[in-house]
């Protein structure tokens, strides 16, 4: 067996927002390139599963998409261990969405437990970017400036169009990627050479 452990190839994402926000339409539209306008709740959780590659490394994505709703919300907290990045998504058209970032933000690091959450990272994206400006109720200023305060990548994105879909999700696996390329790897066991050859010297004792 190989004394150096190998990087590992398996990343979990953890997508949270409100309900209603798009989760479920980012990873269908990411993972399968295509979008449906009819809205089905998460209960619990569910997870995709996508094989990119970065900087030739082969990564198999696990993809978590979790209830917004609050009546099931609290299903979902069972899957937050183990997440090496959160995406934190909201509703460009719905205010609420985009303050109850935060709020999510806190359940995650409540829920998942991750060994840094001071340097954990995190990637926001601000959905339905292909609404009408008059229903906007988010600017991107606004997203933008908190994003930068809180150190968090940014993404406006439209699930129903597939504008900046890829993008969003690639950087949140670069993220990972990234990290763990900087956790230091142990160094390899010393070798130790045995000599199994019989002992030639021979005895002065006689029998």
């Amino acid at each position: 067996m190989n004394p150096i452990r190998k990087k590992r190839n398996l990343f979990k994402i953890i997508i949270l927002g409100d309900s209603g926000v798009g989760k479920t339409s980012l990873l269908n539209q990411y993972v399968t390139k295509q979008f449906s306008s009819q809205y089905k709740a998460t209960i619990g959780a569910d997870f995709m599963t996508k094989d990119i590659t970065i900087n030739d490394q082969q990564i198999s994505l696990q993809i978590w998409d979790t209830a917004g709703h609050e009546r099931f919300a609290s299903f979902g907290t069972a899957f937050y261990r183990g997440a090496d990045v959160c995406m934190l998504v909201c509703d460009v058209t719905v205010a609420e969405s985009f303050e109850h970032l935060e709020v999510w933000r806190k359940e995650f690091i409540s829920g998942g437990n991750p060994s840094d959450p001071e340097s954990f990272p995190y990637v926001v994206i601000a959905n339905k970017n292909d609404c009408e400006p008059a229903n906007r109720a988010v600017s991107s200023d606004q997203l933008r400036q908190w994003c930068i305060t809180n150190g968090y990548e940014f993404f406006e994105c439209s699930a129903k169009t597939g504008w900046n879909v890829d993008s969003a999700f690639t950087k949140a696996a670069t993220l990972v990627a990234m990290r763990q390329k900087e956790v230091p790897q142990p160094e390899p066991l010393p070798s130790v050479q045995i000599d199994l050859q019989p002992d030639k010297t021979q005895s002065s004792c006689s029998c």
